[in-house]
């Protein structure tokens, strides 16, 4: 057994060294990969702790409590994790999916009210705003400055601004 499972380590060592040098010249991984390579991707691809869900290969927790957003970022950094960032459509629509109530995600406009970043300094390049927003609170005082994002569970309308110290269920990323 032992001899068999050398072989077998040996031949996905040798397969990977190849679809490494594949990758170098620019041919698509997905197209190349030999049955041997994905049993090896199927052995190590990462899995996700309990209660975490898998979507590409990237873990996601939605929270079973609620904070404002600075709390929810706490969480998941102690999780070794952050709140989620959104850069593509089939994220977002995932998300969404998972979202029972509001939620937060790793969104803000903080450091210049208008200018929305998100949580690993990537400016904001698709977005998938309510209607109508983000509007800070619209003026009116009683919402206050609304200066991060959420995923709103109402109409299918996706991200609102909110007030930070809402308290929301959030998404960590990982």
């Amino acid at each position: 057994e032992r001899d068999l499972l050398n072989a077998r380590i040996t031949e996905m060592t040798e397969e990977l060294e190849r679809l490494q040098s594949l990758s170098k010249q620019g041919e698509s991984l997905h197209e190349s990969c030999g049955s041997v390579m994905c049993l090896y991707v199927y052995l190590t691809v990462k899995t996700c702790p309990e209660g975490w869900k898998m979507f590409n290969y990237i873990c996601y927790l939605l929270s079973t409590e609620s904070g404002t957003w600075d709390k929810a970022r706490e969480d998941c950094r102690n999780r070794g994790a952050d709140l989620v960032v959104i850069d593509s459509e089939e994220e977002e629509m995932f998300l969404f999916g998972l979202a029972k109530k509001q939620t937060w995600i790793g969104l803000t406009d903080r450091e210049e009210e208008g200018t929305w970043k998100w949580i690993d300094g990537t400016p904001l390049t698709l977005k998938y705003w309510a209607p109508n927003q983000p509007d800070n609170g619209g003026g009116d005082s009683k919402w206050g400055e609304e200066d991060c994002a959420q995923i709103r569970d109402d109409d299918n309308t996706h991200w609102n601004d909110l007030s930070c110290e809402a308290p929301l269920q959030w998404f960590c990323e990982k």
